[in-house]
């Protein structure tokens, strides 16, 4: 899967995510999957899909316990909200890039739109919190089901993130003059 592809991978319920980071059930995709900038919150500069320097053999991190002190600050407040996990063993069947390096591009693509819908229905729970009409909480729930339903697709998720980011911002009301 690349960029843009419309393929998708079977998504089961995840509008009912638990948004847990779960390291131990992960294959280190936030390791690989993004891209770091030589900057204050990373000592390193690298490309996304080339794993981080420190990862080890076994998808462990080799700095874990000095990263702010190594100059990796980012990797710390870094949260995936459960997308590593969700894609490692629920996509991939609890597969690794480093076992089968062929998984590599497709479990960074998975990872990467995941972490998008993660966030989407993360914030999407957060408004559902709110006393909201009728109206509000059906559309709520239709882009719940919307993220749910596009998978992995960056195409799709793309089109969807811009309603649900319309959505949110027309809930202002509910927060400024609540009830």
């Amino acid at each position: 899967m690349t960029r843009g592809a419309t393929s998708r991978v079977p998504v089961s319920d995840m509008v009912g995510t638990d948004f847990q980071a779960d390291c131990a059930r992960c294959a280190a995709l936030c390791c690989v999957a993004f891209a770091l900038n030589d900057s204050e919150m990373f000592a390193v500069r690298k490309e996304a899909g080339e794993p981080c320097p420190n990862l080890d053999a076994g998808c462990g991190c080799r700095i874990h316990g000095e990263l702010v002190q190594r100059g990796f600050r980012g990797c710390t407040v870094y949260d995936c909200l459960g997308a590593g996990p969700r894609v490692t063993q629920d996509f991939f069947q609890g597969r690794s890039w480093q076992d089968d390096p062929s998984l590599l591009d497709p479990m960074c693509d998975a990872f990467r739109v995941t972490v998008r819908a993660h966030k989407l229905l993360f914030l999407l729970r957060a408004a559902g919190k709110l006393d909201l009409s009728e109206d509000d909480r059906c559309e709520l729930g239709a882009l719940q089901q919307a993220v749910d339903r596009a998978g992995t697709s960056f195409e799709l998720m793309s089109e969807i993130e811009g309603g649900v980011h319309r959505f949110l911002r027309g809930l202002r009301g509910y927060v400024e003059n609540p009830g």
